[in-house]
């Protein structure tokens, strides 16, 4: 809808321009054109005369006066009117939100999907969560961020790859062989002997108790039979990798998380990437050796301060595996990268680009893009829960998970501003009210569902045809208002997509939902609630077009639950 006034403004500006011999640049149009706020300032506002006085050496309404001339009459436009300093007010004629609405309903689930990435790969990790213990809610949010932003830019036309990286060795993994290998031998952690970085959680007395059953456990990416020997360590160790993968894999079902590709850290140095990296590194001049230890060059690629490789004591430190991943993720045709991670992996954009940077083999600056995401603090009647008693030190996803169930826990990590804290709560996540936004705006869909039954129940078939004929007849400030937020939907999807930005869509159907339930209890000029069924035949074509609208409005609402991974209840 928006590049209608758009493509108005460019078509009168370039003959205006011409006429009056001025340079100017046409894209402008573009950044002046915004979506009103108040019905009585039209559809779409614009400042271009004001953004373009100057050039023409004229007043902004001067100018407007001399673009709205320009425009003339066009189909879809009822009028224009110039407001304040030089504002141009465009008001659609109603046949534009019809068709719309006829559009909405003929692309069903596809509607507000564009190709604006014309299949363009992209590969986004997330999770990327090491197997030492149950998920928490910080994972549980960049699930939730990060597949939606797949689901975005899917929307707009990508060709999307969804990646779990992962470390399977490491200190991280011997401290929890060695915590399961406690348990197994029957200590505690209270008992001086348990590992002095172990982990404490009531869930390594469930892995010990499956090694020693012998149990086999198979996660997406792998599959492992215990020994049940007490004294194989690295049976252990395979083993509680593997059933924490499986726990892992079973939480993001869950939530409806699915990955297409896991990628072992330790697969980086049994095939020698992170040698091979070093290496060229140290050929290329960009590192040197002081105090014993290796260091890159990372202030001429824009750090604050140069960084440790390998430590004198012997071993990399976390960021050089990265760059070897990274260089692997380009080296399989991935241009287009996206990682989402929690705010504590900050320190390592800057050292990862920089480590690409020095290998000069044609990766651009600023790749890969990143999205951090802050913490999560979960409340339970106004106080914060920061323990789970199987995890121990934390809240899981799975108890929130649980407790909430997936939709209300998806929306509320999934809602707010990645870069902004969030505060999950419980209490309200459980609300059945219109202050619970999940809640709100299901039951918009639900609700129609609803009335959409009731009217089959009439001797009469709905007939879309029939009821796209009436679409004239649907005159009231509730509907208008409802056609205008429907028909900004893919426009949302749009700066959505292009922002990384799925809040923005938990925002529209926060507003969308507002439409319809307003619409529902609308009341006429007596104070009486204006009814969407009737059985008055006389009225048959102002009822189905009502029903139309809601239609269109069921089914957006769908569409944009699915971006967020929701569900669209018929029944609530």
């Amino acid at each position: 809808m928006k590049q209608i006034p758009i493509r108005i403004i460019k078509q009168a500006l370039q003959q205006v321009a011409e006429r009056e011999e001025v340079d100017i640049d046409l894209a402008l149009a573009e950044k002046s054109v915004e979506r009103t706020r108040d019905l009585s300032h039209g559809d779409f506002a614009s400042n271009i005369a004001m953004m373009c006085a100057r050039p023409f050496k004229s007043n902004p309404r001067a100018l407007a006066e001399k673009i709205i001339e320009a425009i003339g009459q066009q189909p879809e436009i009822a009028k224009i009117e110039i407001a304040g300093p030089g504002f141009l007010n465009f008001t659609f004629k109603p046949e534009v939100y019809h068709q719309e609405l006829q559009e909405v309903l003929a692309k069903s689930d596809q509607y507000g999907h564009n190709s604006s990435g014309n299949r363009e790969k992209v590969q986004i990790e997330f999770v990327s969560a090491n197997p030492t213990g149950p998920l928490h809610v910080g994972h549980g949010r960049g699930a939730a961020v990060g597949d939606s932003i797949a689901r975005l830019l899917e929307a707009n036309g990508f060709d999307v790859t969804r990646e779990f990286y992962y470390n399977d060795a490491g200190a991280q993994i011997d401290n929890l062989a060695a915590s399961v290998k406690a348990r197994i031998d029957g200590k505690t952690p209270e008992d001086t002997s348990w590992p002095e970085d172990g982990y404490r959680g009531e869930y390594i007395i469930d892995i010990a108790r499956s090694y020693l059953a012998k149990e086999s456990v198979a996660a997406d990416d792998r599959e492992i039979t215990a020994s049940g020997d007490p004294d194989d360590i690295e049976n252990i160790r395979d083993f509680a990798v593997a059933y924490l993968r499986r726990e892992q894999d079973l939480d993001l079902r869950a939530f409806d998380i699915n990955f297409d590709v896991y990628y072992l850290e330790s697969s980086l140095y049994k095939d020698g990437a992170v040698d091979r990296v070093v290496e060229r590194l140290i050929e290329k001049g960009v590192t040197y050796e002081e105090d014993g230890a290796l260091w890159l060059k990372t202030t001429e690629y824009g750090d604050d301060k140069d960084r440790v490789m390998r430590k004198k004591e012997g071993g990399y430190t976390y960021f050089v595996p990265d760059v070897a991943y990274h260089e692997k993720k380009w080296e399989r045709g991935f241009r287009f990268v996206i990682n989402e991670q929690g705010a504590d992996h900050h320190g390592t954009i800057s050292r990862v680009r920089a480590g690409l940077q020095a290998l000069d083999i044609g990766i651009p600056q600023g790749w890969p893009e990143y999205i951090l995401h802050q913490m999560v603090m979960v409340l339970r009647d106004g106080k914060e829960v920061k323990i789970s008693k199987r995890a121990g030190a934390y809240v899981t996803l799975r108890d929130l998970i649980d407790e909430v169930g997936k939709d209300a826990t998806r929306y509320f990590l999934a809602a707010r501003n990645p870069d902004s804290q969030l505060q999950f709560d419980i209490d309200l996540a459980l609300s059945q009210s219109s202050d619970n936004p999940v809640y709100y705006i299901q039951y918009a869909h639900a609700r129609i569902c609803s009335i959409l039954a009731e009217r089959a129940k009439q001797a009469q078939p709905f007939d879309p045809q029939f009821a796209a004929q009436h679409l004239l007849e649907l005159t009231a400030t509730a509907e208008y208002r409802l056609m205008r937020t429907l028909s900004s939907f893919g426009e949302m999807v749009a700066t959505a997509g292009r922002n990384r930005a799925p809040h923005l869509i938990a925002n529209y159907l926060q507003e969308l939902a507002a439409d319809v339930h307003s619409y529902y209890n609308a009341k006429d000029e007596s104070g009486n609630t204006i009814r969407i069924l009737t059985d008055n035949e006389s009225e048959r074509g102002r009822q189905d077009a009502k029903l139309y609208l809601l239609m269109a409005a069921k089914q957006i609402l769908a569409n944009g639950l699915t971006l967020l991974g929701l569900s669209a209840p018929t029944k609530m």
